[in-house]
């Protein structure tokens, strides 16, 4: 997925460029119509916009809706493919974090019947 927009002269399709704004992490962000979460996020310089359980940064790896490293949250929806989600003006992302406390990371939990890790104790 290329973060490069195609000028209206240079679109042998001839689309019409419609923008949009929507508002990622309380910042507003511009884009166009028919692009996708991720496209608008890479076309504004976002190559990152969730982190993984080990802190890394995580964007587009597949591009296609198969990794889902691109998870952001649009609305009250979470767990959106940015890379399938198309845009719509208005839109509120927000983007996503694995080292939010979990059952695997709540220490009340840790060891007991059911919980992710029990069997290692």
């Amino acid at each position: 997925m290329s973060p490069r927009r195609v000028r209206a002269g240079s679109d042998a399709a001839r689309r019409r460029d419609r923008p949009l704004r929507i508002t990622v992490d309380g910042e507003p962000v511009d884009g166009i119509a028919g692009q996708t979460v991720a496209g608008v996020l890479l076309a504004a310089g976002r190559l990152a916009w969730r982190t993984g359980r080990s802190g890394a940064p995580r964007g587009v790896f597949c591009g296609i809706g198969v990794c889902f490293d691109c998870l952001v949250t649009v609305g009250e929806e979470r767990d959106v493919r940015a890379c399938r989600r198309r845009v719509r003006d208005g839109d509120v992302v927000t983007t996503q974090s694995r080292n939010a406390p979990g059952p695997d990371r709540d220490p009340d939990r840790r060891g007991k019947p059911g919980a992710p890790g029990a069997e290692e104790r």
